[in-house]
């Protein structure tokens, strides 16, 4: 995994880079800082993406996100990784929902400039079984941070992206940039104990560290979400924990050192109802349940 912060330093484990914090932040060929509105990025399709809207978690990044169906009105949510939850990593096969959090969240401005603290007083959902998401309910609604702060929470898609997209991986956490393509879809990507199911497979420019671990994963031609980032093979274990290997449909293992990857977040919305409620029993609703 792309190890929470805390973790992955106590062990000088970090996915992708093995370094202390200060090395770490130093950009590597696949990060940039965001760009200046007006100037030229990598390509004119890429310049909108920013820091917009993203988070810094005690030791994660994530994001502030509002689904196909929500109102003005309704409290935000925030999305990051089943591995960051603050109450540790949830077992295979556990789901948690509903359980009281008072996590603090550092809002980014489109610069990368923390402009307010954000406060949870729930965890709407979290698991590691099938993907690795954790979904946050904030104490503001999405009117209020827009009228505090001037930004508005990032599109999640409802559709299943596609291979090539351009995307960018956006960690609040280091405020750093990735950009990158989808290279496939993983049929089951195996960790240790853990599964996770259709995951997306990064070109090697996104060569993603330790506290990118929940950023959000951006099709730069929509500026929608489509992925939460997650993991990546550091030193070409075959299926053990930092180590994630590729298995197929016929059981056929591979491992790719280096790469790393996303679970896929498309299947949110169709678990939600109106007011940001979280109902598993929807029509198409494919999360895992309790």
């Amino acid at each position: 995994m792309n190890k929470p912060l805390l973790a992955a330093l106590a062990t000088l484990v970090i996915t992708g880079a093995g370094m202390a914090p200060a090395a770490a932040a130093t950009p590597t060929s696949g990060a940039a800082s965001a760009p200046a509105k007006g100037t030229a990025d990598a390509s004119p399709a890429l310049a909108a993406v920013d820091f917009a809207g993203t988070v810094a978690l005690s030791n994660c990044s994530g994001s502030v996100v509002r689904l196909p169906g929500s109102a003005d009105g309704d409290p935000a949510l925030v999305l990051s990784n089943g591995h960051c939850l603050e109450t540790g990593f949830p077992s295979p096969g556990q789901v948690i929902v509903g359980q009281t959090s008072s996590r603090t969240f550092g809002l980014l401005n489109s610069a990368g400039t923390q402009v307010a603290t954000l406060r949870a007083n729930k965890v709407v959902y979290s698991t590691m079984t099938d993907t690795d998401v954790t979904i946050y309910q904030l104490t503001s609604t999405y009117a209020q941070i827009k009228s505090s702060y001037g930004i508005n929470a990032l599109p999640l898609s409802d559709t299943h992206p596609v291979a090539g997209t351009a995307i960018k991986v956006v960690s609040g956490y280091w405020k750093r940039i990735y950009s990158c393509n989808i290279d496939g879809f993983v049929y089951r990507l195996k960790e240790g104990n853990w599964t996770w199911k259709d995951s997306v497979r990064y070109t090697s420019a996104c060569d993603t560290i330790g506290g990118t671990s929940g950023s959000p994963v951006i099709d730069t031609a929509t500026d929608k979400v489509v992925a939460v980032n997650n993991t990546g093979n550091e030193s070409g274990g075959r299926c053990t924990v930092n180590n994630p290997c590729e298995v197929d449909a016929s059981g056929t293992i591979t491992v790719r050192q280096g790469i790393n990857y996303a679970e896929q977040t498309y299947q949110i919305p169709a678990c939600f109802g109106a007011g940001n409620k979280l109902d598993l029993t929807r029509s198409g609703c494919t999360l895992p349940k309790p």
